[in-house]
């Protein structure tokens, strides 16, 4: 048996496990493959960075299990840079599951920064209405949300003093994966009381916000993993994201590589039969 045949004969279990390797390897021992960082996401950074120290952003999660590995990475260096500018974080979801994700990146991020919950960030849980709910917080967030995502009454937290409608909020981020989201809050928040407004979407919706962010609506935009990638190379970070790129690259690559190799002796095969 000749080289040619002998690659023709190759196990395809042998090419299942290298793009295993190719995935898991990266993902536990991530290489920091260059990110370029898109004027969408720079714009999205720039927005923090502009906020003063104890100012407040409302964080609104609109993502479920589903969607995770795309926005939750979007979740925690948001997170994490709000805590290291000592921002001021007051979250809700207009999606039941985004409340407990919101949750666990708040709780990473507070333990890293030392922050303290009710005092440097607070959690009001979820309501249903979408819409109507981001109408009625430009109006009253305490009657909106009267007890936070534990039941406990928002009187009792600091971070909620002074806090009466969307005029004490200073920026507004929504981490959507879907409706309700980054287009409700844009249309309520931005367009009735002129909140300044970034989104965090899924790859596959990002291309539909761009009017929105070139008409001035959006303040900045991250598309998928590679738009949370690109905020943790702005944060000089290696998070979830990144990692995750660094094994979609590599992943991709082989996958180059396989189907160029095998069509080489493809037809390298043809011809010597001939």
């Amino acid at each position: 048996m000749n080289i040619i045949e002998r690659f023709e004969a190759v196990d395809r279990r042998i090419i299942f496990l290298l793009i295993i390797l190719a995935v898991v390897i990266p993902l536990l021992f991530p290489i920091g493959l260059k990110i370029e960082v898109s004027d969408p996401v720079q714009r999205f950074y720039n927005a923090i960075e502009e906020l003063e120290p104890g100012s407040f952003v409302l964080l609104s999660a609109e993502y479920d299990a589903s969607t995770m590995p795309e926005v939750y990475p979007m979740n925690e260096a948001l997170v994490s840079h709000c805590f290291s500018k000592d921002l001021k974080i007051v979250s809700i979801g207009l999606w039941p599951q985004g409340v407990s994700l919101n949750q666990e990146a708040m709780e990473q991020g507070a333990r890293e920064y030392e922050k303290e919950y009710g005092v440097d960030y607070v959690n009001l849980g979820y309501k249903a209405g979408g819409i109507v709910v981001i109408s009625a917080l430009g109006e009253d967030i305490p009657t909106t949300f009267p007890q936070d995502y534990a039941l406990r009454p928002i009187e009792q937290f600091k971070i909620m003093e002074g806090i009466e409608n969307l005029d004490n909020i200073d920026l507004i981020v929504s981490l959507s994966a879907g409706d309700p989201g980054v287009r409700e809050w844009v249309m309520i928040a931005h367009g009735r009381y002129g909140k300044n407004v970034c989104g965090g979407v899924t790859a596959v919706s990002a291309p539909a916000f761009y009017p929105f962010l070139n008409a001035g609506q959006l303040k900045g935009l991250m598309g998928g993993m590679k738009g949370a990638a690109e905020y943790e190379t702005l944060l000089k970070q290696t998070g979830t994201a990144s990692a995750g790129m660094d094994a979609q690259s590599i992943a991709h690559g082989l996958i180059i590589f396989f189907i160029l190799f095998a069509n080489f002796f493809y037809f390298m095969g043809k011809r010597r039969r001939r």
